[in-house]
């Protein structure tokens, strides 16, 4: 999730166990431990896929968050002992620091991107995507019980009901999922996808309109599916993946270490850059069709055979979401299916034959 959500719920999470003890000042603790675990960011690990791979690794580890959560306890505990004016024992600094740090990571994985919760087990990213990294509809209950805590010096009952509020709002985006999960049954099953790799997420910003990508042989295919269409079966709109370049693009650590990460999700294409034919894979849950930030070089072909590259490059992918292409987003979300389909997005990045049908 974003930065101000995560320092949101920190803040929150810190009012609700010691808001009654340290009062405003467990929002601003629980804030700074909330986006604490973010800071991994600022490491360069020396290549695109590593970068990008080993974040939200070992600093959103429950391993390790559990542990400096302990150690700030316990140094808290030794500094600032419990006094009749302020009754804070060890046990209260405990649950403080190891609920601000690990609800950070918990939260992430509800996202599409995962986390790697235990780092360092080569357990690949845990991902249960049921809200966008970005969701105001979750993130608004949370500031505006800091705004009232704070200002009414209520600060633990303020952010009780903030953190109840956002919890039943991820409660109503799983069932949203479940929901799309059983309309989208009949339809792979129909396509004989049934057991295909299947990913279903929401759309920006809400939990109302869902994308579903799923996994075929060398096709994969996008749907859109709202909770308000009715009982107009998905549409699956089939998209190439290219899987003829898969072996060449997978033969070499880097390759290895992004399908560790994405799974099945990836799109193989080639393109010349700087004069060389240069084999890139695109991490295809991430993103949109069209608007995927995530594509990596991983080969370079010399005397008509690829070649692994030492070190990778991420590539530059359009970004250009307009203000039309988000009301067509809105009115996909209230029903209208002929407002938007996920080919729609795909013209605008770089790869030719981009889609081979329209819903």
């Amino acid at each position: 999730m974003d930065s101000v959500t995560q320092a949101a719920l920190g803040a929150a999470v810190g009012g609700a166990i010691l808001g009654r003890r340290l009062g405003r000042k467990a929002v601003l603790i629980g804030a700074l431990l909330g986006t604490l675990p973010d800071l991994d960011v600022v490491l360069d690990y020396g290549d695109a896929v590593a970068n990008v791979t080993e974040h939200r690794g070992f600093s959103h580890s429950l391993f390790v968050l559990t542990g400096l959560g302990t150690l700030f306890a316990l140094l808290t505990a030794r500094l600032f002992p419990a006094t009749q004016q302020r009754p804070v024992y060890f046990r209260h600094w405990w649950w403080f620091f190891v609920l601000c740090l690990t609800t950070h990571p918990l939260l992430d994985s509800l996202t599409t991107y995962g986390t790697q919760l235990f780092w360092p087990l080569d357990i690949p990213p845990v991902a249960w995507p049921i809200v966008f990294i970005i969701d105001p509809f979750y993130t608004l209950p949370l500031l505006i019980a800091l705004i009232i805590g704070v200002a009414s010096k209520k600060v633990r009952s303020a952010c009780t009901v903030g953190l109840a509020v956002s919890s039943v709002y991820l409660l109503l985006a799983a069932g949203a999922k479940w929901s799309v999960e059983q309309r989208l049954a009949p339809s792979l099953a129909e396509a004989g996808l049934r057991e295909a790799p299947v990913l279903i997420q929401p759309t920006p910003f809400n939990i109302v309109l869902w994308r579903a990508t799923i996994i075929g042989e060398d096709l994969y295919y996008e749907s859109l599916i709202g909770l308000f269409d009715g009982q107009r079966p998905p549409t699956l709109e089939p998209l190439k993946r290219n899987t003829a370049l898969e072996e060449s693009a997978l033969a070499g650590p880097l390759g290895q270490r992004l399908a560790w990460f994405t799974g099945p999700f990836l799109r193989y294409d080639t393109l010349l850059l700087d004069g060389q034919e240069t084999l890139i894979a695109t991490d295809i849950r991430l993103g949109f069709p069209g608007f995927h930030p995530f594509s990596f070089t991983l080969a370079t072909r010399e005397d008509d055979t690829w070649h692994p590259v030492e070190t990778s490059e991420q590539l530059e992918a359009s970004r250009d979401l307009r203000l039309e292409t988000l009301s067509r987003l809105a009115a996909r979300a209230t029903g209208d299916t002929t407002a938007l389909c996920a080919s729609d997005f795909i013209e605008s990045q770089w790869r030719a034959e981009p889609f081979l049908y329209r819903c």
